[in-house]
């Protein structure tokens, strides 16, 4: 059996990603290689401006790429699906070396079938031994949860977007 973890972030409501962040920061305080990769993002946010600023001063550390075009809607365009093969080879090419992997909204990927599920569920599979992983993202496919080891749903109670409150820098992204 692995000793590495599978993680997965699902769910309708906000802090999957801010989730998949916190494991990161841990892991980097510990000095573990991190890569970071986000499948469907493509707005510049708080988090994205400080990945990028550490992968450049410490690319021993951590890779960081947001491999996205933003949002993707019901019907998806060939650059959506381009840029969905381009992560999935980056995920491929720059694992290896990886203490820690972070797929980013890889589940709405799946869910839009940018990915294959079979490319996740080998991913996971094949992974090195020590190697955790995290995966995000709404609508997480059963066949993933059954392969996780911890599976965690975010529920939106109260959202202030609903109040008429827009999304507020810093704090929302």
């Amino acid at each position: 059996m692995k000793s590495g973890l599978v993680l997965i972030n699902t769910g309708p409501g906000k802090g999957k990603t801010t989730a998949a962040l916190g494991v990161t920061l841990r892991a980097l305080g510990h000095g573990r290689r991190v890569v970071f990769l986000q499948f469907i993002k493509s707005t510049p946010t708080g988090e994205s401006a400080f990945l990028e600023r550490y992968a450049l001063e410490h690319p021993d550390q951590l890779h960081y790429a947001k491999l996205g075009l933003g949002f993707v809607g019901d019907q998806p365009k060939p650059a959506d699906r381009d840029m969905a093969a381009k992560a999935m080879l980056e995920a491929e090419k720059t694992r290896p070396e990886a203490d820690l992997v972070v797929l980013d909204e890889l589940n709405v990927a799946i869910s839009l079938g940018l990915v294959p599920l079979d490319w996740a569920i080998n991913f996971i599979e094949t992974r090195p031994d020590q190697q955790d992983l995290v995966i995000t993202g709404r609508d997480c496919p059963a066949q993933l949860q059954d392969l996780a080891h911890t599976v965690t749903e975010m529920l939106e109670v109260k959202h202030a977007y609903r109040q008429g409150i827009k999304a507020k820098k810093g704090l929302d992204y």
